[in-house]
């Protein structure tokens, strides 16, 4: 991983960017806008939103503003849990890809795992796949048991598993399990929320580095191949953010941080969620 246009190789084939920009909270118009202009002007190839998160449209005039060729971005977006709910999947998808602007999306990912509905929409997202609308598909929020009762059913396995996945919440287990099963894993809150960049041990390695909190954090990622999108509207820390190439954290700092992990969620538990 040399620089933030180097991919992954998800098991159907396709390319995916290690580091992407998360736009989770981030305004619909001006500020959604700006930030990713800014993120694809550093360099970004990758592009992370959902239909909850209400600026896909402000993506999409980024995407279209931003001079760079579509064929050279990786768009990401996710169906809703109503959408899952009240099956109009397909619907939701029609309605991502027209605020979007764009003739297909690169990965289409079923946001939280339903119960009782999420195999039925892994159904609706398989169609699509096969229909070459979706280049690649997967899902977000999926412990062990969810995935592999998603895959009794699928004739397609997921290419990516998007968790909640930081220092403190380092998913061992699961990241083990989707090597295995070929799933590509993707962090998001990869700061733990901004909790972690205060860290005493984290600190303590930065200083050694002469890099950012953020930066050890994000680089621990890549070198634990886990895909990673850290969010920020700020043009200055999308770009120091990003600029986690010309270092590399030692074997021994690695497992000082993988010792960090304590299981802790900042988000909702995948097993217990009320939205």
């Amino acid at each position: 991983m040399r620089n933030l246009q180097d991919t992954t190789t998800l098991h159907n084939g396709v390319k995916m960017p290690w580091f992407g920009l998360g736009v989770y909270k981030v305004q619909e118009g001006e500020e959604a806008l700006q930030s990713v202009k800014a993120a694809i002007k550093a360099g970004y190839r990758s592009i992370d939103t959902a239909a909850l998160y209400q600026n896909e449209e402000s993506v999409g005039q980024a995407i279209r503003e931003s001079g760079v060729p579509r064929e050279e971005l990786f768009i990401t977006t996710k169906v809703w849990n109503t959408d899952q709910r009240n099956d109009s999947v397909l619907e939701a998808f029609e309605i991502s890809l027209k605020k979007l602007g764009l003739d297909y999306v690169d990965l289409y990912l079923v946001h939280w795992p339903v119960k009782e509905k999420y195999k039925q929409t892994w159904k609706v997202l398989e169609k699509l796949y096969k229909e070459g609308r979706i280049r690649a598909i997967g899902v977000s929020n999926f412990k062990i048991h969810q995935l592999e009762d998603l895959m009794s059913v699928a004739e397609v396995k997921p290419m990516v598993n998007q968790v909640e996945l930081h220092p403190l919440l380092a998913q061992p287990e699961l990241r083990n399990y989707c090597k295995k099963q070929g799933i590509q894993i993707e962090a998001w809150a990869p700061l733990g929320q901004g909790r972690m960049l205060e860290h005493p041990v984290i600190n303590e390695i930065a200083s050694k580095y002469n890099t950012s909190t953020a930066q050890v954090i994000l680089r621990w990622d890549l070198q634990n191949e886990i895909v990673t999108i850290p969010k920020s509207v700020k043009e200055s820390r999308i770009i120091e953010n990003a600029d986690i190439f010309d270092f590399a954290l030692s074997a021994e700092d690695i497992e000082k941080i993988n010792a960090l992990n304590e299981n802790k969620r900042f988000g909702a538990d995948p097993d217990n969620f009320t939205f």
